[in-house]
């Protein structure tokens, strides 16, 4: 973690250099990142979530081990040095279980975070925030102290290892808002910083004041979100108050959290401002979508079967529970269902029907002939003649590759 401390150093001292945070577990999605990796020696910052990743195996099947496993196998497949990867745990605390009493669910959670930490992720988020059944709310004394013995256990795991922490829970709803919001809040540097005090005192009390030291991000809202259907863009000037107090702080920068469809500029302001990690997810996984159907279209223009849009939608409407909140009822259902900015379809790509419609279609490509007229129609732009044989690797890079390329411009890496 000694590069990702120095590259957050250098953003709290004032140069325009950050990290960007990949929050995926989709392997076609996390495999065109990497593949943008290639060229260069970059760190690459990979995140996974408490419901998405955790010692029960969350909602992909994978616990902490199972997903550095799976992670590091893409990495081999596509060339990246193991070596290159960090591993960071999100929103890492009881959230998993919030509707059982504190007490087991903060029983799981210094599980879920031992397990992390022993899995040999490094950058840890630690996130107590949320009220469990029996709690009308929480102090932020109570936040923080809870917090602390998740800290607490994540050291004794390390077994001396340095781990690098992130605190704070001031951010929008993990994948997107599932209603329309009129306005964001920004953080105050006053509610910044007694976050810091906060956690710096509960730390103190367990003997963790060594620990605080490396307490490397606090998550703050910076006024950017989105929902299924609304982007809120980063308005430097709303947020100069809190970007201004960040050197002040003493060591942290901010994380920000949901900056997907940000522009570049936005992003790049972001840095500016102080905001050393830049978390993105669900963008990803909506970029890799569009190239997905780009390809349909690419095979309906040939007259080949492709039916991948209606075996999606289908699956989405067969169970429901992970797209309904999102997505308003009414004429626009089917569209929003399938093109949301929150990109509730990410879901449904394991889906059995919906693999076997991705892989007829991909290989039917991969035995034919496009046109490149064909080709630039569907991709907005690819025309130079491609081989068939790679055609679906070059439109899914094309357009994940763009999302990449955006941040990590933004970031000062490229």
């Amino acid at each position: 973690m000694t590069l990702v401390a120095d590259i957050l150093r250098r953003n709290r001292a004032g140069e325009a250099v950050a990290l960007p945070a990949w929050c995926t577990a989709h392997p076609g999605t996390l495999s065109a990142i990497l593949r943008c990796y290639r060229d260069d020696r970059a760190p690459i910052l990979i995140e996974a979530t408490c419901n998405q990743v955790n010692h029960l195996g969350g909602y992909t099947g994978m616990d902490p081990a199972g997903f550095r496993r799976f992670l590091l196998g893409l990495a081999q497949a596509e060339g990246i040095d193991p070596a290159r990867l960090i591993l960071g745990g999100d929103h890492l605390g009881p959230n998993p279980w919030r509707r059982e009493a504190a007490a087991p669910a903060m029983d799981k959670a210094r599980a879920m975070v031992a397990a992390y930490v022993e899995a040999g992720f490094s950058k840890i988020h630690l996130d107590a925030s949320m009220a469990c059944a029996g709690e009308a709310g929480l102090a932020e004394e109570v936040m923080a102290a809870r917090a602390a013995d998740l800290a607490q256990v994540a050291e004794g795991a390390a077994q001396g290892r340095p781990l690098s922490y992130v605190i704070g829970t001031e951010v929008p709803v993990p994948g997107g808002e599932t209603a329309p919001l009129d306005h964001l809040a920004v953080t105050t540097p006053e509610a910044a910083r007694r976050t810091i005090e906060l956690h710096r005192a509960a730390f103190a009390a367990r003997g963790l004041d060594a620990v605080m030291d490396r307490v490397v991000g606090v998550v703050v809202q910076p006024g950017v979100d989105f929902g299924n259907d609304q982007i809120h863009a980063f308005d430097p000037g709303a947020a100069g108050a809190l970007t201004g107090s960040a050197p002040g702080l003493g060591g942290p920068v901010f994380e920000a959290h949901s900056t997907d469809y940000q522009s570049g500029p936005a992003l790049a302001a972001l840095v500016r401002g102080h905001f050393g990690i830049l978390k993105v997810g669900p963008e990803l996984t909506f970029a890799w979508r569009q190239a997905l159907f780009a390809l349909n279209d690419i095979a309906r223009g040939m007259g080949l079967p492709a039916d991948l849009p209606e075996t999606l939608q289908a699956a989405m409407r067969a169970e429901p529970a992970d797209w309904r909140a999102y997505v308003a009822p009414g004429p626009r259902e089917g569209a929003m269902m399938l093109y949301g900015l929150s990109d509730r379809a990410r879901y449904y790509w394991p889906r059995p029907e919906v693999q076997a419609s991705v892989a007829r279609l991909l290989q039917s490509l991969r035995d034919s002939s496009p046109e490149p007229g064909l080709v630039a129609q569907a991709t907005g732009g690819l025309v130079s003649p491609v081989d068939p044989a790679s055609l679906p690797e070059q439109v899914v890079d094309r357009m994940v590759g763009a999302v990449v390329e955006r941040y990590r411009t933004a970031c000062g890496e490229v």
